[in-house]
C-alpha cells in the first residue's frame, strides 16, 4: 500500500510540475515607492513593472521653440493630475524635435502631485489590459508612454491600443492616460493605392474607403494631437546656445561655437533639438 501511495504522489508531483510550466506565475506586486517611472517587462509569459531607478530629469524650460506644444501638453497633464477631464495625446512629426522629452518633462514637473509614468514597448501593447488592472484604483495618476510608435499591417498591438484608448466592455480607467510619439501621423504606412479607395457621393463630397478609415481610426482615438516640425537655423542655434550655457560655457564661447554647430548639423543632415544637444555635449566637453 505504501509503495502504491509513493507512486501516486510521484505521479501527482510530476503532473503539478507540468501544469506549473504551462500556467504562468502571478506577477509580483509593483513597488510603487521605488520610483516615479516604470517599464513593463516580460519574464517568460509573465509581465511586471520594473522601477526606473534614475528617471530622466528634463525641465519644460529646457525644451526650446516648441512653445505651443509645450503649453498644450502641460495644461492637459495638469488637468489630469488634478482629477479633471483630460485627453490621451499623440505627438507626431520630425525626429529629434522634443516629442519624447516633453513627456519626460511632464513627469518631472508633476511627479510631486502624484503623476507616474509607465513605458511600454510596442511589442507588449497586447498586455495593456494587465497593466490597467495593476493600476486601477491606485491614488496615483498614470501616463502609459509608448515611444516611436508605428505599425505594419496586421500587427496585434494595433488592435490592443485601439481597445485601450476607447475601452471595451469595461469602462475607461480614469487614472490612466496614454501618451504616444510617432513619426507617422496615422501610425500606419500610407500607400498610393489607398487613394483609389476614396469615393465621391452625389453631392461631390469625398469620402475615404475602408482601408483609409482603418488607418486613421487609431490616431483619431487620441483626443489631443501635437505636431512637430523641423527647426529653422536660428531656432537650432538658439537650442545650441541654451545647452552650452547649461553646460557652463561663457557667452564668448557660445558665440565662437556657431560655425561648428552649423557644420555639425550639416554633417548629420538635421537641425533638430537632439542634434543641438549632442553638439553641445561634444563642444562643452572639449573645452573642459
Amino acid at each position: 500500500m505504501s509503495a502504491q501511495l509513493d507512486q501516486f504522489l510521484k505521479r501527482a508531483e510530476a503532473l503539478l510540475a507540468r501544469v506549473e510550466a504551462i500556467v504562468p506565475p502571478a506577477a509580483a506586486k509593483p513597488d510603487w515607492k521605488a520610483s516615479t517611472a516604470f517599464r513593463w517587462r516580460k519574464r517568460g509569459h509573465t509581465g511586471y513593472l520594473q522601477p526606473v531607478l534614475r528617471p530622466a530629469q528634463i525641465a519644460f524650460d529646457d525644451l526650446q521653440h516648441v512653445g505651443r506644444q509645450k503649453a498644450q501638453i502641460e495644461q492637459n497633464t495638469r488637468q489630469f493630475v488634478e482629477g479633471k477631464p483630460a485627453n490621451n495625446v499623440l505627438l507626431t512629426g520630425a525626429r529629434g524635435t522634443g516629442k519624447s522629452s516633453l513627456i519626460k518633462a511632464c513627469l518631472a514637473a508633476f511627479a510631486p502631485q502624484g503623476l507616474r509614468l509607465i513605458e511600454v514597448d510596442k511589442a507588449d501593447l497586447h498586455d495593456l489590459p494587465d497593466i490597467m488592472d495593476l493600476v486601477a484604483g491606485r491614488p496615483e495618476r498614470f501616463v502609459v508612454f509608448c515611444d516611436d510608435l508605428s505599425f505594419e499591417e496586421g500587427e496585434s498591438g494595433y488592435k490592443a491600443l485601439k481597445v485601450a484608448l476607447d475601452g471595451s466592455v469595461s469602462a475607461v480607467i480614469d487614472n490612466v492616460l496614454i501618451y504616444a510619439t510617432s513619426n507617422r501621423r496615422h501610425l500606419m504606412p500610407e500607400r498610393m493605392s489607398d487613394n483609389a479607395s476614396y469615393k465621391h457621393d452625389e453631392d461631390g463630397d469625398l469620402h475615404p474607403g475602408e482601408t483609409v478609415e482603418e488607418k486613421i481610426s487609431l490616431s483619431e482615438r487620441f483626443g489631443l494631437w501635437l505636431s512637430f516640425y523641423p527647426f529653422k537655423q536660428d531656432d537650432y542655434l538658439g537650442i545650441v546656445a541654451h545647452w552650452l550655457a547649461a553646460f557652463g560655457c561663457s557667452v564668448p564661447q557660445i558665440a565662437d561655437a556657431r560655425a561648428e554647430a552649423l557644420q555639425w548639423a550639416l554633417q548629420r543632415g538635421s537641425r533638430s533639438g537632439r542634434v543641438a544637444w549632442q553638439f553641445a555635449r561634444d563642444y562643452a566637453g572639449r573645452l573642459k
